[in-house]
């Protein structure tokens, strides 16, 4: 080009964007056949190139098409089709899965590690840091300072604030024994019973601990703790079952320990441990049990049943718990070497003083009964005895001193003149609470409990609850059934023999063969009742009603827990229920509680003694709360309805039995007889159950033997309408005299409530004073209505309890002597918890 070479070579050349690509198609191009020309020469028919053009070793000829420098990870790359070089290692930017979770493994068990070793070394830094500060902070009580505390007087009062008794611990004002008065076998037996160990421990015993953990983690009971923790544990009040209050109470027994001599020890332990009976300390715990004033005269025997009662002082009247509690001492006794099996293998468990000869300051004569109740309804509060006296407590009754003083009047003036070998008891309840207002269960204190400590058959009382079992299956009182008597049923699968039922007094003492369920509960016939539960109801039917009312499905006699209404082998009762008999075996304090659901309307309260405990300031430390529950069924409407319509049912018996109560007032009730074992003219239990709205009353008479016979001064039988019903109207009028005559609700129907037209009957009937249960075997009239029953147990293979037996029971009793006794007059059962 002209001029070109005059140009300036640091000149830019101008060229429009749009006509100059960034890179020619095909890529950048270099020298080659279909190229440029080579360098230093210009294009064929072009410029001549500019000295900045030429190309130099740094750069490649511009024909050549060169691959592009990889970009920097900030910027875009071209995908190269390159083939990658295989070094046959693998390695990946990113971990796979499997890989990132196995990395946050290793890292979490590493922090369970580090937190593990930090545990691991507070663990057993952290124990002994703290039982050193403890060491040095906590004080070993003062056997003085605990004896003084045990000293504090109960006071029992009646319902009107009046005072019942004064107990006062037995050996309130004793004198603490010394080391040398401890008779070597009193020491053997307390070690047996209650540490092996201690004479070489350090206050606590670590296999003991251990095993307690252990049974406490699987599910069983079991003590932990020695001599030493047991003495802290009683002086500081404090039986928590907490971690922090045994620990402190390791520490302490080990202070002890090292402070004071193993002597020293034992002794303070010993004179103020409590042993049942009111009584704290082994000097006192020796005389209400055996009389004995020198602890040197107690035999072995006798102190391994002392030292047996440290576990559980307040089962102290409870034959078979002492009797097991004595066999335990006395074969750990073998065990530790102390005594050998020889020896142990002729010793006899030694009888105990009565109770009622070892109550400092109590009641005596029925009182002392109603006391016993009083001090066993202490564990239904949480309560023991030990800690009322510790506290010198003030125990709120439900006793009614005017009704109480009635019941026992009422009893003297009946009972005057009649043999001394009848028994009788009166429980009186409020039905709308539950609150026992008067308690006779017999004239020695210190003798049976009649109210709670036997079982009798109930006779026709039971039959209410026949009743309530037909007015659940749809049947009203106007449902009728055939009254005649006698009536024979067969006597069901596998028995050859019928069975005969006939009313009391047969000769007019019928309501026809279309009697209701009305007129039979006022006439009390036999014959009706057993053919409703043989053929309609079925006597389980009955035991659910009975349950329902009230009747508990089992109750503690003598130191175990006794079924009620169930056959052998807990199988259904038999038909005899009906009428009471067989398995209707109930305590006359139950009648009264389950008399009272009826009264109620329906509403069953459980029964009780304690309304509260207060301190000395009048600060209420516990507090009765009221157990109900709908008696019949879970509608309470219906369970009213079938109340109501008992009570209809039971109001005209005492018209009929003579036993109006006075003013007017109405009442309602029912009389029971049960038969003497095989004689048709005499019986054996007699029974008066009745209530007003506000006041349910059983009264219960019967003698020690259920083989003799109940008879009165005239040598006549006794019936339910006779003296016990002569007792329940006497206590009725006086202890409610004065009071609002209440009325009963009218019952809404059930059922069939009115019974069908019928033609009058041929015969005339005569009130009697006497209602039973009884059997003949003499020539029936034939029912009319097709019968499929099993027999009525006459009998029964079960253990015997009470009246009912025939040969002499196998009861513990203080005295060889005496009458066949019928149950155990303590207390039921009380409980306690292991801390």
């Amino acid at each position: 080009m002209p001029g070109a070479a005059n140009a300036d070579p640091n000149a830019t050349r101008q060229v429009p964007r749009a006509a100059r690509p960034s890179t020619p198609p095909g890529g950048v191009r270099r020298p080659g056949p279909n190229g440029p020309v080579p360098p230093g020469r210009p294009p064929a028919g072009g410029p001549p190139r500019r000295p900045g053009e030429e190309p130099t070793d740094l750069l490649p000829p511009v024909h050549q098409t060169v691959a592009r420098e990889p970009e920097l990870l900030t910027h875009r790359e071209d995908e190269v089709d390159l083939e990658p070089f295989d070094d046959e290692y693998d390695y990946d930017d990113e971990p796979s899965p499997e890989e990132a979770k196995a990395v946050r493994r290793k890292k979490i068990w590493r922090r369970v590690r580090r937190v593990t070793y930090v545990g691991l070394f507070l663990m057993i830094l952290g124990p002994i840091v703290a039982f050193g500060v403890a060491y040095q902070l906590v004080d070993v009580p003062n056997p003085e300072e605990l004896a003084f505390k045990q000293s504090k007087v109960v006071t029992l009062l009646y319902s009107d604030g009046s005072e019942m008794a004064k107990i006062a611990p037995s050996g309130s004002n004793r004198t603490l024994i010394k080391y040398e008065d401890l008779p070597d076998v009193l020491k053997q037996a307390v070690f047996a019973a209650e540490d092996p160990t201690f004479e070489t421990n350090p206050g606590f015993d670590f296999t003991a601990i251990a095993r307690a953990v252990f049974y406490q983690a699987t599910g069983r009971d079991s003590g932990g703790s020695g001599l030493t923790q047991q003495y802290v544990k009683q002086a500081t009040e404090d039986d928590q079952g907490t971690l922090s209050r045994k620990f402190t109470e390791v520490v302490k027994a080990y202070k002890m320990s090292e402070q004071q001599d193993k002597k020293d020890i034992l002794t303070a332990y010993l004179n103020t441990i409590y042993l049942g009976r009111s009584a704290y300390g082994v000097k006192e715990a020796a005389k209400v049990y055996f009389g004995r004033d020198d602890l040197k005269e107690l035999t072995q025997p006798e102190a391994a049943l002392l030292a047996g009662m440290i576990q559980s002082p307040g089962r102290s009247e409870e034959p078979p718990y002492v009797a097991e509690r004595w066999n335990y001492v006395m074969d750990q006794l073998v065990k530790g070497g102390w005594i050998d099996q020889a020896y142990r293998s002729q010793q006899q468990q030694p009888p105990l003083r009565p109770l009622a000869e070892t109550q400092a300051g109590g009641l005596e004569g029925p009182r002392l009964l109603i006391q016993n109740q009083v001090l066993a309804e202490l564990d239904d509060l949480n309560w023991t005895m030990k800690r009322a006296h510790e506290s010198g407590a003030t125990i709120h009754t439900t006793i009614d001193p005017k009704m109480q003083g009635a019941a026992e009047a009422a009893i003297a003036e009946v009972m005057a003149g009649e043999p001394d070998g009848l028994r009788q008891s009166l429980t009186a309840i409020e039905p709308n609470s539950g609150a026992v207002k008067a308690y006779y269960a017999g004239s020695d204190g210190n003798g049976i409990d009649y109210a709670r400590g036997t079982i009798q058959e109930a006779g026709s009382s039971f039959k209410p609850f026949d009743l309530v079992a037909a007015l659940h299956r749809g049947k009203g009182l106007g449902s009728t059934y055939d009254g005649v008597s006698p009536k024979t049923f067969p006597g069901g699968p596998g028995t050859a023999d019928d069975i005969v039922i006939r009313n009391a007094s047969d000769t007019g003492n019928t309501c026809g063969k279309q009697c209701s369920l009305r007129k039979a509960m006022e006439m009390s016939l036999n014959t009706v009742f057993y053919d409703l539960v043989a053929n309609d109801i079925g006597p389980q039917a009955v035991a659910d009603a009975a349950w329902e009312a009230g009747i508990p499905k089992s109750v503690p006699l003598e130191g175990k827990e006794q079924k009620l209404l169930v056959g052998e082998g807990d199988t259904p009762p038999g038909t005899g229920i009906s009428i009471g008999g067989g398995e209707a075996q109930v305590r006359p304090f139950d009648m009264a509680s389950a008399y009272g659901s009826f009264a109620s309307g329906g509403t069953y309260h459980k029964p009780y003694f304690i309304t509260k405990i207060t301190s000395p300031n009048d600060q209420i430390l516990a507090q009765h709360i009221d157990e109900s529950r709908v008696a019949f069924g879970a509608d309470a409407e219906k369970s009213r309805d079938i109340a109501d319509n008992v009570t209809e049912s039971l109001k005209p018996v005492l018209t009929y039995s003579k036993l109006p109560c006075a003013g007017g007032r109405e009442c309602a009730g029912k009389t029971g007889t049960h038969e003497l074992p095989g004689s048709v003219s005499q019986n054996s239990k007699a029974w008066m159950v009745g209530y007003t709205p506000s006041l349910s009353v059983s009264v219960w008479m019967g003698r020690n033997r259920g083989d003799e016979a109940l008879t009165n001064a005239a040598g006549k039988a006794i019936f339910g309408g006779g003296l016990p019903g002569e007792i329940w109207k006497k206590f009725m009028d006086q202890a409610l005299a004065g009071t609002p005559l209440e009325k009963f609700p009218k019952a809404k129907p059930m059922g069939q409530y009115t019974e069908a037209p019928k033609a009058p009957p041929t015969t005339t009937t005569t009130p009697k004073n006497d209602d039973d249960n009884k059997t003949t075997t003499q020539q029936p009239t034939q029912p009319t209505r097709p019968t499929q029953v099993e027999p009525p147990p006459t009998t029964t293979t079960r253990p015997c309890v009470g009246p009912t037996c025939t040969t002499k029971p196998t009861l513990p009793t203080s005295d060889p002597n005496s009458p066949d006794p019928i149950g155990n007059g303590g207390p039921p059962a009380t409980r306690r918890s292991g801390g």
